[in-house]
């Protein structure tokens, strides 16, 4: 109750604080997000959230999503970015349940050498992904796998791993294999690289959700989370 009534008095203080005309008090809002959020939905966010509140201070962190669960329930975190795939559980079973809103989803798409066959046409056929050469996350680590068609009815020849997306593209580009990449990269991609949508088997989508935990957000965090909403809208708009 005492929290709660901590986060009122704080929304009502802003509140007059804006009806006087007087400049938002400096606060800090801790952000986690999922490794491919970063390449191109993140800093959009933030440079405007910078345009239209630069008293908010925005720190960020990168973490695999069942990390920034954990990472929100310590309160060590208080908003996250997390990705969900088929068929889309929460990311953990803890008590109570996490409050989230998806922003985005969208199909996955492969990324494949601007002069491979597979660039030919405006997609790619599930079956021509057989026997291809993929550049795919550490299977050691959580993005074990990330970067091959989840589909996929063999064994996959990895032929280089790496955890960073604009480095699996850039790979990509020089022609070293093909992987996997979320919709929202395209804009990102480096010269060279092609990005498709496949056909021929069921729809791989991803979801991006914005969690946070269930109780109201104080305001400078519900205005960062206001910029990413804008943000993932966007980069939608981009595609």
């Amino acid at each position: 109750m005492l929290r709660r009534a901590a986060l009122v008095i704080d929304q009502i203080d802003t509140t007059a604080r804006e009806l006087a005309g007087l400049p938002d008090e400096p606060a800090t809002v801790r952000l986690g997000w999922f490794t491919s959020a970063g390449a191109v939905l993140i800093p959009r966010a933030l440079a405007a959230l910078r345009r239209t509140h630069p008293s908010i201070a925005v720190i960020t962190r990168e973490g695999s999503t069942p990390a920034l669960a954990r990472a929100l329930r310590a309160g060590t975190v208080d908003l996250a970015l997390l990705a969900s795939v088929p068929p889309f559980r929460p990311p953990d079973t803890e008590t109570p349940a996490l409050r989230m809103r998806t922003l985005a989803e969208r199909d996955l798409c492969i990324a494949v050498p601007a002069g491979h066959p597979l660039a030919r046409g405006e997609f790619i056929d599930v079956a021509d992904l057989h026997g291809q050469q993929w550049i795919a996350g550490s299977v050691s680590g959580p993005d074990g796998g990330l970067g091959v068609w989840p589909g996929l009815d063999e064994r996959p020849t990895i032929a280089h791993t790496a955890r960073d997306w604009l480095a699996k593209l850039h790979l990509v580009a020089a022609g070293c294999g093909i992987t996997t990449v979320p919709t929202a990269l395209a804009s990102a991609a480096p010269d060279g690289v092609r990005i498709l949508p496949v056909r021929g088997g069921p729809a791989e989508q991803r979801r991006v959700l914005l969690a946070h935990l269930p109780h109201p957000l104080p305001e400078p965090a519900a205005r960062l989370a206001a910029a990413l909403r804008t943000a993932a809208i966007e980069t939608h708009a981009m595609l």
